[in-house]
């Protein structure tokens, strides 16, 4: 990574401080109180000690002093877990607006595009890579101005009572973030490469976890498994390595403060025997001169020691931030979401006039296409496999962008606000996402406040109560719907579309994955809902075309032909082929 790709992060990282800004405030001003209390605590350990053994106090003397003391120690200690709670507040505040930017973002460029990566890769940015920046905003910022601050004071309370030793201090401070820049050069590049080596992985894990299955069933398990377990050496190579420059650069950092303390102590050593004789204002070095400035002179190195020790987290940060930052600015297109109102009343009507489907990077998928839907009908789209079928649902569905026109109600769809429009359509598709709660929780995804008769009824529509009532409402469903079926899997998610008033329905090959029996108790179901709605459906069962009101076929992203059943077979044409080319009705075969 270059030095103008850094800078570029770092701004970014600094510019996202903004959003914790009160909580980095707080957080530098307890750190600079704890300065100044660690002043008066020294200072007043340095008389306590000077009055007894040179001037030879008595404790009885001293019980004022000993309160003290022991206030401001009581006092330091709250100050520092207030400031502890200050700095915890501000990370956690700027990684949660981070984390609403990376979801805003994935929310609007939608499924279509989440699906071009793998989900492991994605829960890495959302949650390891947002998480390690929390160090730099809690800590490492906060601690550079209380790096100079508490210096500062330190300064000012040993120039007046000795000035050689406030110019050791002052002239070997900059030996400490001279040597933890030297040692944190290669930390950025260390950790970004960490952190692609950690999406890799979790990628990689996450989709052969997936489909151990399949690797088990073509004997792969074992290959896979030693992918794994280097992909896995290779993070754990990356991660020490980002391990020995952190450990490299405290023991730096360390050795440096011991040796500039080791100056301070040499330097009143020899003025206590007389062989230095300078630096006191012409009068004679006190025990409470040395006590107090060697109190001090650790404490004057440790802020500069704590920034060197955090130094890793913004090397962390940044190499997170590469990534990050590489997906929020991406020049994508994204879907178009507009402000106009859509509340239908009726069946809704589609009319599309030279509509092209978009990529992600603006590569045109389907069109130029021209059709229409009239309200209330049902149409098929058919093709092949890689046709185009599932990218114009998914414009239909405001998921992808598009170019041309595409109009429902005589509305453009990319004027529209999508989470109107989204409330008329219902959505099924050939492999539904069932989420990991109970039966009931499922369905009320469409309707919340559906009691658990309308659950009974919207389960008997979908002919899927008598399974569901003989594993009850309260039934826990694993990830990925197992302890189900592919069919009472499909029948749920089709009795909650059921819930859900619509005024379209979109299909994408709903009874794919079913056998006959369960492919008919399906489309019966369905047969209930759309005699009243609109309906656009990807299907190869040859048997659902008949019934048809309009079948568009698609080739290659072009429309083709389209009409109905008996007009398409007279033409002899793409679809004919199609029929010709399947096997047991599936027109995919």
């Amino acid at each position: 990574m270059d030095k103008q790709t850094q800078r570029r992060l770092y701004g970014w990282l600094r510019g996202q401080s903004a959003h914790g800004r009160r909580w980095i405030g707080l957080s530098v001003v307890l750190g600079l109180l704890q300065g100044v209390l660690l002043v008066a605590q020294a200072w007043l350990l340095a008389s306590l000690l000077h009055a007894f053994i040179i001037e030879q106090f008595s404790p009885d003397h001293a019980l004022p002093q000993f309160a003290m003391l022991l206030g401001l120690m009581a006092l330091r200690a709250l100050v520092a877990y207030g400031r502890e709670v200050a700095s915890f507040r501000a990370g956690a505040m700027v990684r949660q607006t981070i984390r609403d930017l990376v979801l805003s973002r994935l929310t609007a460029l939608g499924p279509a595009y989440i699906q071009q990566r793998p989900a492991g890769s994605w829960a890495s940015l959302l949650l390891e890579q947002i998480e390690d920046m929390q160090d730099f905003f809690a800590r490492y910022l906060p601690q550079m101005a209380i790096a100079v601050f508490i210096p500062l004071v330190i300064l000012v309370a040993v120039f007046p009572v000795n000035w050689a030793a406030g110019l050791i201090l002052l002239g070997t401070a900059p030996l400490i973030p001279l040597f933890m820049i030297l040692v944190g050069v290669g930390a950025a590049d260390a950790n970004r490469r960490n952190f692609q080596a950690l999406a890799r992985l979790s990628g990689h894990f996450l989709d052969r976890l997936k489909g151990l299955r399949t690797l088990q069933l073509f004997l792969r398990a074992s290959a896979e498994g030693k992918v794994i377990e280097q992909a896995s050496e290779d993070f754990r190579e990356r991660t020490m390595e980002v391990l020995r420059l952190a450990f490299l650069s405290t023991a730096v950092l360390e050795f440096f403060a011991a040796v500039s303390v080791a100056l301070v102590a040499v330097y009143f050593g020899f003025s206590y025997i007389g062989h230095l004789n300078f630096g006191h204002y012409g009068t004679s070095v006190t025990l409470f001169t040395g006590l107090f400035v060697l109190f001090l002179a650790p404490e004057f190195y440790a802020p500069l020691r704590e920034l060197g020790a955090h130094y890793h987290a913004k090397a962390q940060a940044i190499g997170a931030a590469e990534q990050l930052l590489a997906f929020l600015e991406a020049e994508v297109s994204e879907p178009a979401s507009g402000t106009t109102p859509f509340d239908a009343s009726a069946p809704i009507a589609i009319d599309a006039c030279d509509l092209q489907v978009l990529s992600a990077d603006g590569t045109v998928l389907v069109g130029p296409l021209s059709f229409s839907v009239a309200a209330g009908s049902q149409t098929a789209l058919v093709g092949v496999s890689g046709a185009g079928k599932s990218s114009l649902i998914n414009a239909l569905l405001g998921f992808m962008p598009y170019k041309g026109s595409l109009k429902v109600n005589g509305a453009e769809l990319s004027e529209l606000d999508m989470v109107q429009w989204r409330r008329q359509v219902g959505w099924l598709s050939q492999n539904p996402q069932l989420l990991s709660v109970s039966v009931r929780d499922n369905l009320r995804l469409a309707a919340p406040d559906a009691n658990d008769s309308q659950l009974e009824q919207a389960l008997k529509k979908a002919h899927a109560w008598e399974f569901v009532a003989a594993k009850g409402l309260d039934y826990p469903l694993g990830d990925g719907a197992s302890g189900l079926s592919v069919g009472q899997a499909q029948r749920i998610a089709l009795a909650r579309t059921l819930l859900k008033p619509t005024w379209l329905m979109v299909l994408d090959e709903p009874t794919a994955s079913l056998d006959r029996a369960s492919e008919q108790s399906v489309m019966a179901g369905l047969a209930e809902l759309v005699c009243r709605q609109t309906l656009v459906m990807i299907t190869h069962r040859l048997e659902q075309l008949e019934a048809m009101d309009q079948i568009l076929v698609l080739e290659q992203g072009k429309l083709v032909e389209q009409g109905n059943w008996r007009t398409l077979q007279r033409s002899n044409g793409a679809f004919v082929r199609l029929l010709s080319q399947r096997d047991g009705g599936d027109l995919d075969a």
